[in-house]
């Protein structure tokens, strides 16, 4: 709708100047206070109902010291309301960054050690343009928009910490979307896959409890650096002897910690597995055979484990939404820039909102090819995405809406 379009334009340099205060000011995690309490105060600006929202168990929390992040009892997700009544509508936008150090030399660039190199910020600027937009329209909506900026999505389960906290209920969401900017397409052209969006992920945390010794005297110990060198081939042998060659999977054993010296048999190893797929059957069969692999290896050397495991389902958009709301990114973007494209190998965590409500996943450009990709700390994105970014979201959200009717 050009009306929706002008107006995100108008507010360009109110959402370049939001993306830049939040690329200033990385969190790495499921606890980005910082960030959720610049969102609140801009949503609370703009007379838009907000809260917190998002629950860290403490087996996720476990998880998330694994994986290196820091812990944190609370995870700081915020949800935002607009419109009175009827069917309900929500705008997910991530806002966490990356534990790696910015490069881009620009002049509001992070300094504390952590960076935006994923374009979260930019998630997060355009839904508070959007939230703007559909705040200045909110006595014409026909339904109601819930806004969605959520923490931990590096981690893989931040979404599901506000899902678990009710996020889609009260009101009850009917429908979602979520966009993802890539600076490797041209700016203000959009993809999609209509079904099957992101890749399957999970980590397998292993600790391999033996028993030392001398290595003189192998026979008196129970080597766990052995059981972690058998398992490791066994696991690295599941995917070619069961499953489909034609079907995209990958397990990896990224890392291998044990011992300090060459005489000395060590008392524990540990092992990260991760694997991949675009399949969910093939996911779920990785996911049962990677642990009874684990458990047969390790008891057979007389060995005893632990075991944590960090899921990241696949997100899997709904075909008929896709459908639609294609069609209502093509008036923002012209639908000649609007193209189906392959799911991507890689994982997001929209699939913890996807799997419980009909969604809908754009990978939106936000450059050109040859800019340095994502997770790169030269990544830098062409703001001019910003306006087209806020203006999908809130047009997608406005007739949706109206079709409802």
């Amino acid at each position: 709708m050009k009306e929706i379009l002008a107006k995100a334009k108008g507010m360009e340099e109110i959402i370049r100047a939001d993306r830049r205060y939040l690329h200033q000011i990385p969190e790495f995690g499921v606890s980005t206070p910082q960030t959720a309490a610049y969102v609140a105060k801009r949503l609370t600006e703009m007379g838009v109902q907000n809260k917190p929202c998002g629950i860290h168990k403490p087996e996720d929390r476990a998880v998330a010291a694994l994986a290196g992040s820091p812990d944190t009892p609370n995870a700081t997700g915020v949800v935002g309301m607009i419109g009175k009544s009827g069917p309900c509508f929500l705008l997910r936008a991530d806002m966490d960054g990356l534990p790696m150090t910015e490069e881009t030399g620009l002049p509001f660039a992070s300094a504390n050690g952590c960076m935006h190199s994923c374009g979260h910020d930019a998630h997060a600027a355009m839904l508070l343009g959007a939230a703007q937009i559909l705040k200045d329209m909110e006595d014409e909506l026909p339904g109601q928009v819930k806004l969605m900026f959520q923490p931990g999505e590096e981690m893989g389960y931040g979404s599901r910490t506000m899902v678990e906290d009710g996020l889609l209920e009260n009101p009850k969401v009917d429908a979602a979307m979520a966009l993802h900017v890539w600076p490797g397409d041209e700016t203000g052209k959009l993809r999609y896959s209509p079904t099957v969006t992101s890749g399957s992920m999970a980590t397998f945390y292993v600790a391999i409890q033996g028993q030392g010794g001398h290595s003189s005297e192998p026979h008196k110990a129970i080597d766990p650096m052995l059981i972690a060198n058998e398992l490791s081939t066994a696991l690295n042998l599941i995917i070619p002897r069961e499953v489909d060659p034609d079907l995209f999977a990958t397990l990896t054993v990224g890392s291998f910690h044990s011992g300090t010296a060459s005489n000395i048999i060590p008392d524990t190893a540990e092992l990260a597995v991760s694997i991949r797929t675009l399949t969910p059957e093939v996911y779920e069969h990785l996911l049962k055979r990677v642990p009874e692999v684990v458990d047969g290896y390790v008891k057979a050397w007389r060995g005893a484990y632990k075991l944590h495991v960090h899921k990241t389902p696949g997100t899997v958009c709904d075909a008929a939404l896709s459908d639609q709301l294609k069609d209502y990114v093509g008036e923002i973007l012209g639908m000649e820039n609007v193209r189906l494209s392959p799911p991507m190998k890689g994982a997001e965590d929209f699939g913890w909102v996807s799997r419980c409500v009909p969604g809908f996943f754009g990978f939106l450009g936000a450059g050109h090819p040859g800019c340095s990709p994502l997770h790169n700390p030269r990544m830098n994105l062409d703001e001019d995405v910003l306006p087209l970014g806020a203006a999908i979201l809130a047009n997608c959200a406005v007739e949706w809406l109206r079709a409802q009717k």
